[in-house]
């Protein structure tokens, strides 16, 4: 059995125009992280989807369970306050 240092509770991600990628926040007990998943990597878990805010929150929803696995894989207990994660994470 893996012991998790990091864990993805809470369900919220938003669309960050800016950095084009969805962000999602996960907790090491008190700790929060953001992280930030980019257009490319959506695109690269989900090929079909929309390429526009509503698509890539959908293509973030359907597989939450793999992008959260990839975040749990990148996190360093300590490390920063957020991660990136890009289509090579995939």
């Amino acid at each position: 059995m893996i012991n998790l240092v990091i864990d993805f509770p809470n369900h919220s991600r938003s669309y960050d125009q800016t950095r084009r990628a969805v962000r999602f926040w996960g907790h090491d007990s008190a700790i929060e992280a953001s992280f930030f998943i980019s257009e490319d990597a959506l695109r690269r878990i989900q090929p079909n989807s929309r390429a526009d805010e509503s698509g890539f929150l959908n293509a973030f929803d359907r597989n939450r369970d793999l992008i959260c696995a990839a975040a749990a894989r990148i996190y360093v207990r300590g490390s920063r306050g957020s991660y990136d994660l890009v289509a090579a994470n995939f």
